[in-house]
């Protein structure tokens, strides 16, 4: 008896739970939903004013030694030792040995072959006093100032047709310029430095033995460098020699002062680009260093210069009217790596100066106030 109570009152009370879940399930079905709060997004403006932007062109490249000498041996012999060493960073003047080589055996072949002319002249010292008197005072000059040591003077000029035939036919003339020949190449047996510079490349040392032909080395100036870029042909109208050149080391740390002292004629089929030659001079360059040049191409009239991100794929522009977020077309006219200059923005337009993520036309939005104004001016 007592059990079938039990149920019953278990019974009742899940009854009276369901009937209470039930309405409290239709009560909540009935409320309102929570409204969520309208988002404005604060962004960054500037207010267009059109005015002259300069293209500035950006290009890198090495630095060379615009005097650059590589040196070869045009005779052979062993590399005799100087009074300084031939290694790579030895600093030479103008007119210093930088390479010389042993040239005696060939130095007594120049001597033997200035005496056989001089004893071919010594021997027709007489029939010239006695032939051909007028002449004789200026050859026996000649004889009197020929030194074995010295360089071989320069002939006597011959004056008349008959002194031309005896000087020729007893083969002075030819004698002599053999003599000058054997000089000529004896002074290759030294190599002086044609400019102050500095030895950059050293491909033999001291006591070896040099072939003809053989590269010995190279010699620059280390005062001025150039650097080769390759600019569009767009603007080979407008790059002129003299134009400044603002130039800076990758890492933006140093900056140097160049200007356009070559441009070349042509243009590239392939790539289609122009070269142009940057000069520039300062202490601290090093050849082969990498540089990055700006250089001052036109200027454009009426436009303003923005971020790159600024600008959409459908070449236009988000402006701002009465809160919201509009587009407008626009005409790009220059790219660099990170700006483009516009045109065809009217003067005292509203645009964002920063990105906006998620923005679309419609969008609400509101500027964000700064200490002087709630816009800066962009040109």
């Amino acid at each position: 008896m007592l059990r079938k109570i039990i149920l019953s009152v278990l019974g009742i009370a899940l009854i009276v739970g369901a009937f209470i879940f039930a309405k409290s399930l239709i009560d909540n079905k009935h409320k309102p939903k929570p409204v969520i709060p309208k988002v404005v997004k604060t962004v960054l403006i500037d207010t267009v004013t059109n005015g002259t932007i300069p293209i500035v062109i950006s290009a890198n490249g090495n630095l060379t030694a615009k005097q650059r000498v590589e040196l070869y041996s045009e005779v052979q012999g062993i590399f005799k030792t100087g009074s300084k060493l031939f290694k790579p960073g030895e600093k030479f003047n103008k007119g210093e040995t930088l390479i010389r080589l042993d040239a005696s055996e060939y130095y007594a072949t120049v001597q033997s072959s200035k005496s056989e002319l001089y004893n071919s002249i010594a021997a027709i010292m007489p029939d010239l006093r006695l032939d051909f008197s007028d002449v004789y005072p200026k050859w026996q000059a000649y004889l009197n100032g020929f030194d074995l040591n010295k360089s071989t003077p320069k002939l006597p000029e011959i004056s008349g047709e008959k002194e031309n035939y005896f000087i020729t036919g007893r083969g002075i003339v030819s004698a002599y310029y053999n003599v000058k020949t054997l000089e000529q190449r004896l002074t290759k047996y030294r190599i002086t430095a044609p400019f102050s510079g500095i030895l950059t490349e050293a491909l033999v040392t001291e006591g070896t033995f040099v072939r003809s032909g053989q590269k010995l080395g190279e010699f620059i100036n280390p005062a001025v460098y150039e650097m080769e870029v390759a600019i569009s042909k767009s603007f080979a109208d407008v790059l002129k020699e003299g134009e400044s050149v603002s130039l800076s080391s990758l890492d933006k740390t140093k900056t140097y002062n160049g200007s356009v002292s070559r441009v070349n004629g042509s243009i590239d089929a392939t790539t289609q680009t122009i070269t142009v030659y940057i000069e520039v001079k300062h202490p601290d360059l090093k050849e082969g260093m990498y540089l990055e040049a700006n250089l001052n191409a036109e200027k454009i009239e009426n436009a303003i210069e923005i971020d790159r991100n600024l600008l959409l794929d459908s070449q236009e522009v988000y402006v701002i009217n009465d809160s919201l977020l509009d587009v407008i077309s626009v005409k790009p006219v220059h790219f660099s790596n990170e700006k483009v200059v516009l045109k065809n923005v009217p003067n005292g337009t509203v645009i964002l100066r920063k990105p906006v993520p998620g923005a679309y036309a419609g969008m609400h939005v509101k500027a964000a106030k700064s200490k002087t104004s709630t816009s800066d001016s962009i040109q």
